[in-house]
């Protein structure tokens, strides 16, 4: 019984893995399809949300499963709840990348923004997919360096949010109402973007060390465990 226990476990961490990956290819090209005003890369992300969805919701059910027939106890419940938390944290991402890239769709086949205001957008588009592939590689490899990593790139994401409203509240760029719209909603949805990898890779921290204060592992001693 342990050793399908065992096998279990292992399948939910690779599908975690997985879903990560496919998280991460969606950040990508919704980044790109910003950057680059690509029709394309962006129905891709579309489309190609459903996947994500659908593989976290069987992750989310074996978890479920694991929960009610074996009863897991100290370590097993750790990483079994933390699977699951991590597998929603994940599907949610998955949504944010299919949010930028429906402004990039509606804005085809022209750029989302013009001038400064599109070059600091792209430029928290990168820096969250580069989060993204950080937080793949810490679910991989386990290597809690990255967490320190995530949470510094985080706070860059959170100063190009602020330059963004600065921008706009200044007027410093032009832009018509619905470029102030998708500007406002695309800076949020890719600093919500950093938020969740953050969240993520505390989890990963706590699953590796037992120790809730993951926010030891980290520069800011603010950040606490959500």
């Amino acid at each position: 019984m342990r050793t399908i226990f065992r096998q279990d476990l292992e399948e939910i961490g690779d599908g975690l893995l997985h879903l990560g990956t496919l998280v991460a290819t969606a950040v990508d090209k919704a980044a790109r399809s910003l950057k680059e005003a690509d029709l394309q890369l962006a129905e891709e992300v579309i489309v190609g949300d459903n996947e994500i969805d659908e593989l976290e919701e069987r992750i989310e059910s074996s978890c479920l499963t694991m929960l009610a027939l074996q009863q897991p106890v100290a370590t097993d419940l750790r990483v079994v709840v933390a699977a699951l938390r991590m597998s929603a944290t994940l599907e949610r991402m998955g949504d944010l990348a299919r949010h930028v890239a429906f402004a990039a769709r509606g804005a085809y086949p022209n750029h989302v923004a013009n001038g400064e205001l599109q070059e600091t957008l792209v430029k928290m588009a990168d820096l969250a997919s580069t989060l993204v592939h950080k937080l793949v590689s810490l679910l991989e490899d386990h290597n809690l360096e990255l967490v320190t990593e995530i949470a510094n790139e985080d706070n860059q994401l959170d100063a190009l949010l602020r330059d963004t409203f600065d921008l706009l509240i200044r007027q410093q760029v032009p832009a018509n109402r619905q470029q102030v719209v998708d500007a406002v909603l695309l800076s949020r949805f890719l600093e919500r973007l950093g938020d969740h990898s953050l969240s993520g890779a505390k989890r990963v921290a706590y699953l590796v060390t037992g120790d809730l204060d993951a926010s030891a592992l980290i520069d800011d001693p603010h950040i606490e465990m959500d």
